[in-house]
């Protein structure tokens, strides 16, 4: 993807592509059965994203992603933060 691509994204979240690309490669080979790496990851994407996740809604997430009922990625964990309990 061409630079500019990366710049128009960066401009309107206010999150740089070096950070969420740092994220995506340390996600590659972690085990998402794993209680202690869903939660990490949950962290690194709230701070990411700038937003607060209450320590109920982080245990509804890491129940789902570690049981299986839900798939690991940016956009079930972004439609999680978002949801109104």
């Amino acid at each position: 993807m061409d630079n500019q691509f990366f710049k128009n994204i960066e401009k309107k979240t206010g999150v740089s592509m070096s950070d969420v690309m740092q994220l995506a490669n340390s996600l590659q080979n972690a085990n998402f059965k794993d209680e202690k790496t869903v939660r990490s990851v949950i962290k690194r994407v709230a701070k990411l994203a700038n937003k607060r996740v209450p320590k109920e809604m982080e245990d509804r997430i890491v129940e789902s992603i570690v049981s299986g009922k839900e798939k690991m990625d940016f956009n079930t964990i972004a439609k999680m933060m978002n949801s109104k309990k």
